[in-house]
């Protein structure tokens, strides 16, 4: 094991860091870059940890309808819930988190953000921060450090659980210790340490706050 981290609260993105999405997410791009003759790898590229609406207005040719395309991908995603599972382990890490001591920050909106904690067996916790929560979303920093208030703590007393360029840069700009999840490779996971899930990270209570441990065989830094 690492030697423990020692925070107040824990943050976690959702998408691809507790709930593995990637097949829905792909065909709903998909199904949006043939409507409008686009490449799907470039919007798959940029697309991951952001909002559905800030993708869309980046790719929607000009003249198509902004407002009926998002409201057409966000329906999409709500129907669409075929292999959406948890992330090996967070279920078990969870349910062993004392109350009130862990957010959601989503880049998904708060229907989609129920739908699919529900459809992968997650649990909701009390904070959760989603789309229609913050002016900006990630890489800004709203969203986390709106969460840490939530909590009642300073987000330099979070460590965030990421998994995509835009969620890391996010937590980084709010003042948290960001793990990555996964394997992202991007400038903004430079120097971080890294999970592939959550079967080798143990947290207990420790005081006012918490003790995490990172298996170092199962960790690398970038």
């Amino acid at each position: 094991m690492t030697a423990p981290l020692a925070p107040r609260a824990l943050l976690f993105d959702m998408d691809g860091t507790l709930v593995d999405s990637t097949a829905v997410v792909e065909r709903t791009w998909r199904d949006f870059a043939e409507r409008h003759g686009l490449d799907v790898a470039d919007i798959l590229a940029g697309s991951h940890g952001r909002r559905s609406g800030e993708t869309i207005a980046q790719h929607l040719p000009s003249g198509a309808d902004l407002a009926a395309e998002t409201a057409r991908v966000d329906a999409q995603e709500m129907r669409d819930l075929n292999g959406v599972v948890a992330v090996p382990g967070a279920a078990e890490l969870l349910a062993g988190l004392p109350a009130g001591s862990w957010a959601l920050v989503t880049s998904a909106g708060a229907d989609l953000a129920a739908r699919r904690m529900a459809a992968a067996g997650l649990p909701m916790p009390g904070v959760v921060v989603t789309a229609e929560d913050v002016r900006h979303g990630k890489p800004d920093p709203e969203g986390y450090r709106k969460a840490a208030a939530g909590l009642g703590v300073p987000p330099e007393a979070t460590v965030v659980f990421e998994d995509a360029e835009a969620g890391i840069a996010a937590g980084r700009a709010a003042g948290a210790r960001v793990v990555v999840v996964g394997s992202h490779g991007g400038a903004a996971a430079e120097g971080l340490a890294r999970i592939p899930d959550f079967c080798h990270v143990r947290v207990a209570a420790e005081g006012t706050g918490l003790a995490v441990e990172l298996d170092e065989e199962r960790t690398a830094r970038r």
